[in-house]
This record gives structure tokens, sequence and C-alpha cells, in this order.
């Protein structure tokens, strides 16, 4: 099929906008019409040279949510018509030693996550101007459409609106596991997030979920900080003097979690 997507190539430091060949899905792969998807700082990070390992041209973009359109061959975990987001980080094997040893962050598939092309076979769905497409994180979501591992997909309720669940897939659960397992807040800590973005938002959140007494939001930007405050925090300006609303003494000690964007 034809469709649109962002591709960066070679030498460039802009996105271009191209109509791309699609492939169809083959064994074990989706396709997916996409909705809505974020903007992170890793996408933008490719355009300054970032992942000098990363192969280009590349469609970016692993923040995203849609539609699936059609599956292929042994799938089972989602149909056409289904709501998704594209999970991030990459889909585990659960075959390998890290995660036969509960580290599935830690997966052998990781490796192949420059080269861009499908985690099943190592070949290109994406084409353009002759030559193949990576997508990367293996999702390529800066598309209208596009072709990934069922592995990839989570499907969520139709009634979620899309351009909020994208957002789920990397900053959601950055932000969540920030606080509830790399910081471990428990009931009763004090927790400051730095930067209310994307992350800093679901940290918020999160330290709500897990207890925290009091949640300090530190940003410059007043509508963040009024995000913040909806979300469960006590929003600090960058010097400017902001309320805590709890009246706890500045220097408190409690256990940190850092969620800028």
């Amino acid at each position: 099929m034809r469709t649109r997507a962002a591709v960066l190539w070679p030498d460039r430091s802009q996105w271009s906008i191209e109509e791309i060949t699609l492939d169809p899905p083959a064994a074990g792969e989706v396709l997916v019409r996409m909705v809505a998807t974020g903007l992170c700082h890793s996408d933008h990070h490719l355009l300054d040279g970032g992942y000098p390992g990363a192969r280009r041209p590349v469609i970016g973009g692993h923040e995203g949510a849609g539609v699936v359109e059609a599956v292929g061959a042994g799938v089972h975990a989602v149909r056409p018509g289904d709501h998704v987001v594209l999970s991030v980080p990459l889909p585990p094997c659960g075959a390998c030693a890290a995660c036969l040893d509960a580290l599935p962050y830690l997966c052998e598939r990781g490796a192949l996550i420059g080269q861009g092309f499908q985690i099943s076979d190592g070949t290109a769905r994406h084409h353009a101007r002759g030559e193949d497409l990576s997508v990367f994180v293996f999702l390529g979501t800066f598309a209208e459409h596009t072709v990934v591992n069922e592995a990839s997909c989570v499907v969520v309720d139709p009634a979620l609106p899309l351009e909020a669940a994208c957002t789920i897939a990397c900053a959601g659960v950055t932000g969540w596991g920030a606080i509830l397992n790399t910081a471990e807040v428990r009931a009763g800590d004090t927790v400051v997030v730095v930067g209310v973005g994307g992350i800093g938002a679901n940290a918020v959140q999160a330290a709500r979920f897990a207890g925290a007494r009091s949640i300090v939001a530190v940003d410059p930007v007043p509508f963040k900080r009024g995000v913040a405050k909806r979300l469960g925090g006590k929003p600090r300006g960058g010097g400017d003097g902001g309320d805590r609303h709890d009246g706890r003494p500045d220097g408190e000690h409690g256990r940190h979690g850092h969620g800028g964007r």
C-alpha cells in the first residue's frame, strides 16, 4: 500500500514528509492506522545526530496509538478494529538469558534496535526512493500507517481518546517506572519531580498512586505547574517562590523522583 511518513535521510537534520510503500504484515505482524503520536525528545535527538549507530533513512516516532487494520498469519492478541497503543520499550522475547532472569529491559532484542527492521525476520516493510526504511524503536509512528510486531501492540478501551493514550507508550511508562520501580516511592514519602513534561506529569500521578505524603513539582512554566496541581502535586516555580500548599519546611528530606522531559 501507499502511505505517508516523516523520514530522516542520512546527513539531513529535518524530517521529510514522503510517500512510502508499505508491505503487508507478515506472520506475527500487524498493520496499524496511526491516529496520534507524541513528539518525544528522543525523536528530536535523531535530528541532532544522536544515536550514531541507528540506521538511516529512518521513520521517526515511538509514542503512538492507532487502529488495527490488518494482521498477519498467527496473530491472536489483536484483530482488525482494535484500538492499540504501540509499546515502548521493545517487547521482550521471553526466552533469552536476560528475560529468563526477570530482566526484560535487557532483552537481547535490544541489539537489533539500531537496525530498525522487523523483529520477526530482520527485513524491512517500509520503503521509499528505492531504499528500505528503518523504523525508530521498531515502531515508526511518524506515519499514517505502520507495520509492527504483534508484541508491540497493547489493546486499549476504544472509549479512551487515542491522542491521550499515545503518551502512555513512552512518557507514561517512563514516569511511572521512575517512581514505582527506580525510586521505589512508598506511602508517606516526600517526592520532588523536576520538570512537568510528559514524563514528569506521569511521575506526579505515580507518586500520588504510591501514597506519597507530599509531591513537590518544580517547573518554570505556569501552565505545567497548573497541570501538576490538577494531578495532585504541589507546584513550585523556578525561583519564583511558588506556594508549596502543604506548609512543610523547605529542605525537608525525602525520596526523590526526577521526571523532567
